[in-house]
C-alpha cells in the first residue's frame, strides 16, 4: 500500500484521530454528585463572582482552540471546513502528544472575515489560547490582528510557527557555511501568509532590507511595480524589502544569493538557480507537499545545505517543532498574547538544541522530547522579561 492509501486506512479504522476523555471517574452517585449537579453549582457560583476562578475550576488553562475557515490548507488550497477537519485533528493530537495540552480542532463553515473574527470571540471564554490555521492571506493577517485583544495567546501558526522553524534552521545553517544573518542575500519564493512573517522575524533578527528579495509569479516586489502599489499586503513588503526597488525575475535575483526560503510552489526553482548562488548556498525549499526544487537536484546544483517540509529528507522545516512549546510556556506563565520577543526566543532554543550542526542537521527531531520544554521555558522568560 502506498503512504496515502495507510493514512486513508488509518483514518477509516479510527473514525477520526481524536477523543475526549474525562479526568474523572463517574462510578456512583457520590461521584455524580460532585461533577454534575447539585455539586457542580457552587463552581459556577464561584466564577460568576470572580471571573479569574475560571483558571482555577475548569479545562481554560490548557485548552487551546484549533480554528480554520479550509481556505488555506496545506497546499490543497481553499477546499473548506470538512476537508480541514483531518488537518484540525492532527493538529489537535499534537499539541497533546508533545505538549500536553487539550486542544480541539473547530472548523467554521464561513469565510467572512466579521463573521469569523465574532464568532472566535464568541467561544474564547473556554480556551486558554487560539491557534488559527490555514486561513488565506490577506484575510489571516486582519483575522489575527483583530483578536489580540483578547487577553489569551492567539497565533496563526502558518505565519509565526513556519517563521520561528525557519529562523532557528537558518541560524544553525548560516553557522555551518561560515555566514551571518547580517550580511548575507536572501530571496524568497513566496509572499503569502508564511512569506510574510518569516520577513519579519529574520529582519527583526538583523536580516538587512537592501539584501532581502521577495518574487511572487510576477517577479520581484518592489514599489516600481503598478499591482503592488494597489496590494496592502504587498505594499507592506515592498517597504520592508529591497529599498533599491530592484526589478526582474526569481531567477535575475537568485544570482549571487546566499539563501534562497521558498514557499511558493513546486518546482519554480531551476537547478541552473542554484547554480549561480554564491558558494555555501543555503535551500530552504518548503512547498508542500513537492518542494521548489528537489534535495538531490539543489545539491547536485551546488547547495551546500537543503531544507524542506518533508519528512522524507535531512532536515525537515515543521511548525511542529514550534507551536506545542510557544503555547506551552504562553499557557504556564498566563501570557495574554504571543510577542516577537517570544517567537525570537523560541527559535533561538530551538536553534541550539543541536549542539554541533551540519549539513544533515539544522534543527532537532520533531519528536525529541527535548524540545517542548525548551521552548516553552524560553517563552516563560521571554514574556516575563
Amino acid at each position: 500500500m502506498t503512504l496515502q492509501e495507510d493514512a486513508l486506512a488509518l483514518h477509516a479504522k479510527h473514525k477520526g484521530k481524536l477523543a475526549t476523555k474525562s479526568k474523572i471517574p463517574v462510578r456512583s452517585r457520590a461521584d455524580l454528585s460532585l461533577i454534575y449537579t447539585p455539586g457542580v453549582a457552587a463552581v459556577s457560583l464561584a466564577v460568576a463572582k470572580d471571573k479569574a476562578a475560571v483558571n482555577k475550576y475548569t479545562l481554560k488553562p490548557n485548552a487551546v482552540a484549533v480554528i480554520s475557515d479550509g481556505s488555506a490548507v496545506l497546499g490543497l488550497g481553499n477546499i473548506g471546513p470538512e476537508a480541514a477537519l483531518p488537518v484540525m485533528e492532527g493538529k489537535a493530537v499534537l499539541f497533546k502528544e508533545l505538549a500536553d495540552i487539550d486542544a480541539w480542532p473547530i472548523c467554521l463553515a464561513s469565510q467572512d472575515v466579521q463573521l469569523t473574527i465574532q464568532t472566535v470571540k464568541n467561544i474564547a471564554p473556554v480556551f486558554g489560547g487560539i491557534n488559527l490555521e490555514d486561513f488565506k492571506a490577506p484575510e489571516c493577517f486582519v483575522i489575527e490582528a483583530a483578536l489580540q485583544d483578547l487577553g489569551i495567546p492567539v497565533m496563526h501558526d502558518d505565519q509565526h510557527g513556519t517563521a520561528v522553524v525557519v529562523l532557528a534552521g537558518l541560524l544553525n545553517a548560516l553557522k555551518v557555511v561560515g555566514k551571518r544573518l547580517d550580511s548575507v542575500k536572501i530571496v524568497m519564493s513566496g509572499a503569502g501568509a508564511a512569506g510574510t512573517a518569516i520577513i519579519k522575524l529574520l529582519l527583526h533578527s538583523g536580516a538587512k532590507a537592501e539584501s532581502f528579495f521577495v518574487c511572487d509569479t510576477k517577479g520581484v516586489i518592489s514599489m516600481t511595480r503598478p499591482d503592488v502599489a494597489t496590494t496592502p499586503a504587498k505594499k507592506d513588503l515592498a517597504m520592508l524589502t529591497n529599498p533599491k526597488n530592484v526589478a526582474g525575475s526569481l531567477a535575475d535575483v537568485m544570482k549571487g544569493a546566499d539563501v534562497f526560503i521558498g514557499v511558493s510552489a513546486k518546482g519554480v526553482l531551476s537547478k541552473d538557480m542554484v547554480a549561480s548562488m554564491n558558494k555555501g548556498a543555503v535551500v530552504f525549499a518548503m512547498a508542500n507537499p513537492d518542494p521548489e526544487i528537489m534535495p538531490d537536484d539543489a545539491k547536485a546544483a551546488g547547495a551546500a545545505i537543503v531544507a524542506t517540509g518533508r519528512s522524507d529528507f535531512p532536515n525537515q522545516v515543521n511548525n511542529s517543532l514550534g507551536f506545542p512549546g510557544i503555547f506551552r510556556g504562553a499557557l504556564d506563565c498566563g501570557a495574554s498574547r504571543i510577542t516577537t520577543e517570544m517567537k525570537v526566543a523560541a527559535a533561538h532554543a530551538l536553534a541550539s538544541l543541536v549542539a554541533v550542526p551540519s549539513h544533515e542537521r539544522i534543527l532537532p527531531d520533531t519528536l525529541d522530547k527535548a524540545v517542548v520544554p525548551a521552548v516553552a521555558a524560553a517563552v516563560m522568560a521571554a514574556w516575563k522579561k
